[in-house]
């Protein structure tokens, strides 16, 4: 167990704001993992805008870059306001600050579900207050009809659309709109899954390029639109008791592949 303190060392060490040089590398998962020769978001780009600049992290893999970059130009044409952009991954990939640990190897990126205009091109300074709203009821049933828009559906279609796209999480409750909205083709909403949280932003996803065998494919999610009784499950999880504290100290995360160690100690 040594190894994850040393290796948390020498992320808190060698992430000062540059990826690892060399060719692109993705090793792990997104809970335990890292990349070498990530880009970084603009933070102004046509239909999007990075908010919360000293809380996230905006570095990926170049496909990933891409195809955020993508979305936010498939989102201004389709009349949508800036999408806001939110944590992708630190340069050189691993754990974030705060607990966020679902973002390690540059594959996966939060989008802010704020759709309502105008979104003007804010400086920096301005962009740190900016706390987008819960789209859902504070009984987690269903979306706050005052707040949810048809242009949330459209935000939500047009990311489903880009390419290699592994699963989009969003609350249960949005989901659950999403199904009794959609009409015409609904095969996107099988990559649209339900999760805790996720009330304010999608998490999307991207399966892990083709050229990266180190890089733990996760999975793909089951066929179907998912607006079936597993959709019905997340709803029922609300009536049960809550489930009792695990006894003993908290779970440790887990350790970072050795391949990492490379990586975060490289040198800028």
């Amino acid at each position: 167990m040594r190894a994850l303190p040393f290796l948390l060392l020498l992320l808190t060490a060698a992430a000062p704001g540059t990826p690892a040089p060399g060719p692109v590398r993705v090793i792990g998962s997104q809970g335990a993992g890292c990349i070498a020769g990530a880009v970084r978001l603009p933070d102004t780009a046509p239909g999007l805008q990075t908010i919360r600049l000293s809380r996230s992290a905006f570095w990926g893999h170049p496909a990933t870059i891409a195809a955020l970059l993508r979305l936010g130009a498939e989102a201004q044409a389709a009349g949508l306001p800036d999408i806001y952009m939110g944590d992708i991954s630190a340069p050189r990939g691993g754990p974030l600050s705060g607990g966020h640990f679902s973002h390690q190897m540059g594959i996966d990126a939060d989008v802010w579900l704020d759709v309502a205009p105008p979104h003007l091109v804010l400086p920096a300074t301005d962009r740190e207050a900016i706390e987008p709203p819960s789209l859902v009821r504070p009984d987690g049933r269903d979306v706050d009809p005052a707040l949810w828009r048809p242009e949330h559906l459209t935000l939500l279609r047009l990311a489903a659309g880009l390419p290699r796209i592994d699963r989009i999480l969003v609350n249960p409750a949005i989901k659950k709109q999403l199904c009794a909205e959609a009409t015409g083709d609904r095969a996107w909403l099988r990559l649209i899954r339900p999760w805790w949280g996720h009330s304010s932003h999608m998490h999307i996803r991207f399966r892990c390029p083709a050229d990266q065998p180190q890089c733990e494919q996760a999975p793909p999610p089951p066929p179907g639109d998912g607006c079936d009784a597993t959709l019905d499950w997340w709803f029922a999880q609300l009536d049960a008791p809550p489930a009792p504290k695990p006894a003993g100290p908290p779970a440790k995360p887990p350790p970072l592949p050795a391949a990492c160690r490379a990586i975060l100690g490289a040198p800028s």
